[in-house]
């Protein structure tokens, strides 16, 4: 549960950095930006993959870069779902979820539950 909590705090930190840094994407307050982050982790495991599957050739003939436009996709139906976030278009979705996948691949490389080692 802790890591779930995590997860979905760096997340969060990708979506309000993404809200601060690229122009196009906002968010109303911070609760909407929590269950934007909440919201984000469904998405990503429930209708990610069947996006990936179903856009397979795609992404193959592409050598995986059509993956960048899942993401981005993924990060406008989130905004889509909830009414205090917006996103002016494709290019903002395409850049938030970059800056999104950055923070959330540090963020779970910083804190990698399992992987510490004790002091001997």
């Amino acid at each position: 549960m802790t890591t779930f909590i995590l997860r979905a705090l760096i997340a969060a930190l990708g979506l309000w950095l993404a809200t601060e840094w690229v122009h196009g994407i906002s968010v109303s307050n911070p609760t909407t930006l929590l269950l934007a982050a909440l919201l984000l982790g469904v998405v990503n495991a429930i209708v990610r993959p069947l996006a990936i599957l179903l856009t397979l050739p795609f992404t193959l003939i592409t050598l995986g870069l059509f993956l960048l436009v899942v993401n981005a996709a993924m990060l406008g139906l989130v905004a889509a779902f909830l009414p205090g976030m917006s996103i002016s278009g494709f290019w903002a979705a395409f850049w938030g979820a970059i800056l999104i996948s950055v923070v959330s691949w540090i963020g779970n490389a910083l804190f990698r539950p399992g992987q510490r080692q004790l002091p001997q």
